[in-house]
């Protein structure tokens, strides 16, 4: 990656961007696609605990059972011994509005998140033992804090004031830029100031329910207001605990999260999973223990070497010895001896555990092993395979911690936020395909299809729509492909030519693809298509730079190689061609609706981790020899997300907590204010252990792994019988819909259903080889809902279908069911409109509609 950035001009020009190419594939390839692959070798787990939860709820059903009977039997007469009736549908109401929003491990998708803001009522106790909670000036407070106005207001000065500490210049404390952020601090400090008292008034402080001191999140409001101040106070760097209110100041965009419900309730699915991880991470925890006891057994005080590997002992490892530049003997140099410790050893518990830490992250623990096998006794220097016996502990190490347990521990991550995902829906009977469908139905809106009435236009509409007219534009996309790969330096100039012919060739198809589908489909309903849009964007971007290719071949006012982008972007369109990529895609767009606050969780981690990297190893020195350079280091907010993205893919992240340390090569930049005050102090601090360690914990092994529960809670069809009826089986329903349909207006006649369903394939529809006779007997029995004038509803229709399918509320009375099914709909999808419950499920005696 660097030297792409290198290639075109460095860090400090454009050339930056090019990083954004290798995290772009480093994201798709490894957080995104061997997820998929990790997902689905996680359904073993979930199905293992899955059968264990099943026995609990059937033993624990029992038990209800027995309590609820005798329950009834005693609440089933009032306090007169009259026999008391009891609305099930009110009470059901109440437990709503009384239990409040249930927090589990699951991030829900941002369609599904309850955005209507409730004003918090005043607590019905005084405030500060001085104002009543009718008070007027309380009453008064209580408006401002509540106010959209005012919440907004603050929200954006959380964010800016956190813009502002990455923008801090981290060498110089007294820098002219420092200085003026230092007025904007003492501002954004008193806003958050005047808020904290504002709700200590409204609310009271601590000493009764509901007051502000009770809740987590505004206790860290507190701490945060509390560090600012005390700074202002406590003005000189020098002084240890300044520096470190310096530090906690970063904690300041953690107050968003407080403004953010979705980010909150991301975050509280976060404490839930750890609570329940909790065993797994004390058993892996005490395994890694166990093993750095048995490795400083083994191998405390042998992991020493001396410069000179001729002197075996710190006695003899004295003086200077000759060496020679690149084993050169004509380039003789003079060395001192120094007897080395290795950077990672096994002299006690500690160092042992970061080594292995080490170790499972797969990153340098091949040396570490080399240097293991060549160890010989304490306080001597190595020997070549003195023991290589102990190459067993550590492929036993790597087997059972980094293989086995941290596996365990990414699936059971796993399988937790799907199980605390579902604990929403755990009085529910829908179960989460059911639910999935239903929601599909209710959502889903036909596709407009056109069809064009002049005869002329319908025989281009018709040639350019059939198979015939794709496989022949497929074939050719695929010979495009093929031409653009055969591209290669040095150039050939006779294969130039013959390229630059059949790149000419290629793009006239591509352009008569597009003039004949505009004259087909119109222009409105041409670009009303993503796909066709994005085509003629791609042709656009051809003719551009064969023209530009021609008119300035050897100018460099803007590089050609830009527009030859377009030509690489063709590969894009064989996603358009097949179905079961387009549903693939599909399915991949839904698993991203649930991804915004996991997301944002995530950039909040890099720039909380981000902003302490600057203030606390911002002033290192940049040194070639070490793994801090001047491609990575903590001296911008840039540089420093640089080093954590490098961080977090694990490489080489060992060295870079390395040369962050204590160590007598870590030394102050010449620009900043420690080596001002001593050229020879040293910069580097301990503290880069518990940094880096718990960066790397909390970013690979925890929130990644909130994108595989998400990517599994919509790939499960994946591992699933394809017999039986999930979503991704009914957007076959939509396309041949429009079929009928081509207007979308959402009705069609009742006749057409039968031939509609019989075109669709099993399990949603009936199939070509159904008969006719009993196609129409299987409508009958699905009880669709008919309009008067003969015509049946999109939804209705494809609701019917669903219900049908999955058998969800079809035993019983119909009327009963349905009141049981519209009361599941409203608890479940509160933003369904009534209109359209109405239409997929009527209510009972309504006359608006019949059944087929």
């Amino acid at each position: 990656m660097y030297n792409g950035i290198a290639s075109f001009g460095g860090v400090g020009s454009w050339g930056v961007l090019v990083s954004v190419y290798f995290i772009v594939l480093f994201i798709c390839g490894n957080y995104i696609l061997l997820n998929v692959f990790l997902a689905i070798a996680v359904d073993n787990l979930a199905d293992a605990d899955s059968l264990t939860n099943a026995e609990k709820e059937e033993e624990q059903a029992e038990v209800e059972e027995e309590v609820a009977e005798d329950d009834y039997e005693d609440e089933k007469y009032d306090e007169n011994g009259n026999e008391e009736t009891r609305d099930d549908s009110r009470i059901v109401m109440e437990e709503e509005e009384e239990g409040g929003e249930i927090i589990t491990a699951r991030p829900r998708r941002m369609s599904e998140l309850v955005t209507a803001k409730q004003q918090k009522p005043i607590p019905k106790a005084s405030s500060l033992f001085i104002l009543s909670h009718t008070n007027p000036f309380r009453v008064f407070c209580n408006k401002i804090v509540n106010h959209s106005y005012f919440t907004n207001s603050v929200l954006i000065c959380i964010l800016v004031s956190s813009a502002m500490l990455a923008a801090e210049d981290p060498l110089e404390a007294q820098s002219p830029r420092n200085t003026i952020l230092n007025y904007f601090d003492y501002f954004f400090t008193t806003v958050f100031t005047v808020e904290i008292t504002l709700k200590v008034v409204v609310y009271g402080l601590m000493f009764h329910k509901g007051s502000f001191c009770r809740n987590a999140f505004n206790l860290l409001d507190i701490l945060v207001v509390a560090v600012s101040l005390v700074s202002f106070v406590l003005k000189s760097d020098a002084i240890s605990v300044v520096k470190i209110l310096r530090v906690l100041r970063v904690l300041r965009p953690l107050r968003a999260i407080n403004r953010a419900k979705g980010l909150k309730h991301v975050v509280q699915c976060v404490i839930v999973a750890v609570k329940t991880i909790g065993n797994i991470m004390l058993v892996t925890f005490m395994l890694q223990f166990m093993f750095a006891i048995i490795g400083v057994q083994l191998f405390k005080g042998t992991f020493f070497r001396c410069t000179d590997e001729s002197k075996m002992t710190e006695y003899e490892c004295r003086g200077e010895f000759l060496a020679y530049e690149d084993g050169d003997p004509m380039k003789p140099l003079r060395m001192r001896r120094e007897w080395i410790k290795n950077d990672f050893n096994f002299d006690n518990v500690g160092d042992a555990m970061i080594s292995l830490f080490v170790v499972s992250t797969f990153e340098g623990w091949p040396d570490l092993l080399y240097v293991a096998i060549n160890s010989n006794e304490e306080d001597h220097g190595p020997v070549y395979n003195a023991r290589q016996a102990v190459a067993i502990f550590f492929i036993t190490f790597i087997v059972v911690i980094a293989f086995f347990m941290m596996n365990i521990f990414v699936g059971f991550v796993i399988v937790t936020f799907q199980n605390e995902g579902e604990r929403e829906y755990e009085n529910c009977e829908l179960d989460k395909n059911q639910r999935k469908c239903i929601e599909f139905a209710l959502k889903a809106k036909p596709h407009r299809r056109y069809i064009p009435r002049n005869r002329f236009q319908y025989r281009v509409w018709w040639f350019v729509t059939s198979q015939f007219f794709e496989y022949v534009i497929f074939i050719i996309i695929l010979l495009n492909t093929t031409t653009l790969a055969m591209k290669h330096y040095p150039p050939d100039p006779g294969m130039d030519h013959v390229l630059d012919v059949l790149n000419l060739i290629f793009t006239g198809v591509f352009a008569l693809e597009a003039v004949f589908k505009i004259i087909a489909l119109n222009p409105k309903n041409y670009f009303g298509d993503r796909w066709n849009a994005f085509d003629f964007v791609i042709v656009l971007g051809s003719f551009i730079d064969i023209i530009y290719g021609k008119l300035s071949p050897g100018s460099n006012i803007i590089s050609i190689n830009f527009f030859r982008l377009f030509r690489v972007m063709r590969l894009v369109k064989l996603l358009s061609r097949g179905e079961g990529i387009r549903t693939l895609l599909w399915t991949f767009m839904k698993s991203f609706q649930a991804l915004p606050y996991v997301a944002l969780l995530i950039v909040l981690l890099f720039f909380i981790y981000a902003v302490i990297g600057m203030q606390v190893f911002g002033k290192v020195a940049l040194n070639d020899e070490t793994h801090i350079h001047r491609n990575n280091n903590f001296h911008t907010f840039p540089a420093a997300v640089l080093v954590l993205f490098r961080s977090a893919t694990g490489e080489a992240w060992q060295e870079i907590m390395l040369s962050c340390s204590d160590r007598d090569e870590v030394k102050c930049d010449p620009a900043s204010d420690d080596y001002k005050q001593n050229p020879d102090a040293k910069c580097g601090v301990d503290f880069a252990y518990p940094y880096f360690i718990s960066f790397f914990m909390l970013c690979s092994f925890l929130v990644i792994n909130l994108f595989v529960a998400v990517i599994m809670d919509n790939f499960d069809y994946l591992t699933r019988d394809w017999s039986i009826l999930g979503p991704h089986h009914l957007e076959e329903f939509v396309r041949l819909w429009s079929e009928y349909d081509p207007d979308a207006k959402g009705r069609i006649k009742h006749l057409d259903v039968v031939t509609l369903l019989r075109k669709i394939s099993p399990p949603l529809g009936f199939g070509k080889l159904c008969p006719h006779r009993l196609a129409c007997k299987r409508l009958v029995s699905m009880n669709m809902p008919l309009n008067s004038d003969g015509t049946v509803c999109f939804n209705a229709t494809l609701f019917a279908l669903v219900r049908t399918n999955l058998k969800i509320y079809t035993e019983g009375n119909i009327d009963e069911v349905n009141e049981q099914l519209r009361s599941a709909i409203r608890r479940i999808w509160k933003r369904t409109p009534q209109k359209m419950l109405d239409e997929v499920v009527p209510p009972a005696g309504s006359d608006a509609f019949t059944t087929v």
